[in-house]
């Protein structure tokens, strides 16, 4: 691994940092969570004209930039430190990947281009509260999860010309606005049970939508109902689809990572700042010895989660075009999962230094993050809204050290 950026690499994060530093400051931000859409779209079309950055990572045959999916991953580092609410998780994250992975060709020519300028944006919609095992970070992600063959979660049925889905999914990122949604729906009974993604536009008839309240504002959530509609299967039946998104979700982890970085890195400097202006006993308060041994603690774990971060947006580029997951260099009997998806490994590094650093960030401020006119609520509500969807840690630790078999048990002979 080459620890450096490149020229270009350095190029878009120095960019993207202006450009949010000038369209997304403390007003903008919170007048952004009180829209409709719970996003400026004026940003995100900036974010689309000015970077590319929807399609930054995708193909340019579509109209996307054609960089690494590491540079992606490193521009969340920057994302994350405005907690610029976009719909770019939702969309370039989650959905594009799994359009690009299973989808036919004429639904890539389709769909991606949209994407890749800013005008569709997307969403994946799994049923509550199984968005991370489906995307294989704390669960085996074999499909269960979608229904099973029972009531529940979001059921398909062959219908004339297409498909029909019915049932409910909740906590979809984006869901109230996307223009498209991607639906992870079970078929086949429960005999041939399977989970399939199907297209669904998001005003269609049958869809009723409506904005959940969330623990982090900064992250729209969403309840999707599909009353018998009409769908568009995403590729074809013999999908592995359970394997695209356990791909999609190693990467997602990946970007979670740097953004979570990003934004405890932040919540650190501002921290130093107000220590360093506010005065008790005649001196700063960040003179204290005390004071100062619990910045260090938190700037360690935040170095250490960078690093964590950062090798895992390099290793999610690494494998870009790889088929089976499995880069040039990988010792021979190596699997995909065991070699490269180190993911929810950094996501767990992350999120933990962003709960120390925001938590720390609300003391040491006072206790004014309990406030609504000060940020550090936000970056607090961050790091507990992401360990609910994404996590929490330790499960992510669990399933990772399962993935990798650590825990195996051996028979010894004596």
């Amino acid at each position: 691994m080459d620890p450096g950026f490149t020229a270009e690499q350095d190029e878009i994060r120095r960019t993207l940092r202006e450009l949010l530093h000038k369209r997304c400051g403390p007003g903008e931000l919170r007048a952004a969570l009180d829209a409709p859409t719970g996003h400026d779209p004026a940003l995100w079309a900036a974010l689309a004209e000015q970077l590319g950055l929807p399609g930054l990572a995708l193909p340019e045959r579509y109209g996307g930039v054609g960089c690494p999916r590491t540079d992606l991953a490193l521009a969340a580092e920057e994302t994350g430190r405005a907690l610029a609410p976009t719909p770019l998780l939702a969309t370039s994250v989650l959905a594009a990947p799994l359009i690009l992975a299973l989808g036919s060709d004429a639904q890539r020519a389709r769909l991606l281009p949209p994407i890749t300028d800013g005008t569709l944006t997307a969403a994946l919609a799994v049923p509550a509260p199984a968005l991370a095992t489906a995307l294989a970070l704390t669960g085996p992600g074999g499909g269960d999860w979608a229904g099973g063959g029972r009531a529940g979660g979001v059921q398909a049925r062959p219908a004339e010309g297409g498909w029909r889905l019915y049932g409910e999914a909740a906590q979809v990122l984006d869901g109230h606005s996307a223009g498209l949604l991607l639906v992870a729906a079970h078929t086949g009974g429960f005999v041939r049970s399977r989970t399939l993604l199907f297209l669904v536009a998001g005003d269609a008839p049958g869809v009723v939508r409506t904005r959940q309240t969330a623990l982090d504002a900064t992250r729209p959530q969403a309840r999707v109902q599909l009353r018998h509609v009409t769908a568009e299967l995403l590729g074809d039946e013999a999908a592995d689809v359970p394997r695209a998104l356990a791909e999609a979700g190693d990467f997602a982890a990946a970007f979670l990572a740097c953004e979570a970085v990003g934004a405890a890195g932040r919540v650190l400097e501002r921290t130093v700042d107000h220590l360093g202006q506010r005065v008790q006993f005649g001196r700063p308060i960040g003179s204290f010895q005390a004071v100062q041994h619990r910045l260090a603690d938190v700037y360690v774990q935040l170095q250490a989660a960078r690093s964590a971060a950062y090798y895992a947006a390099w290793a999610a580029g690494r494998t870009d075009g790889v088929p089976d997951g499995v880069p040039d260099g990988v010792p021979e009997g190596a699997t995909g999962d065991a070699a490269e998806h180190v993911g929810g490994l950094a996501l767990a590094q992350a999120l933990e230094a962003l709960r120390l650093a925001a938590s720390e960030g609300v003391q040491l401020h006072g206790g004014i993050g309990f406030t609504w006119e000060h940020e550090a609520h936000l970056y607090f509500k961050r790091a507990a809204g992401d360990e609910l969807l994404f996590g929490p840690v330790h499960r992510l630790r669990a399933h990772a050290a399962e993935r990798a078999a650590l825990f195996t048990r051996t028979e010894v002979t004596v």
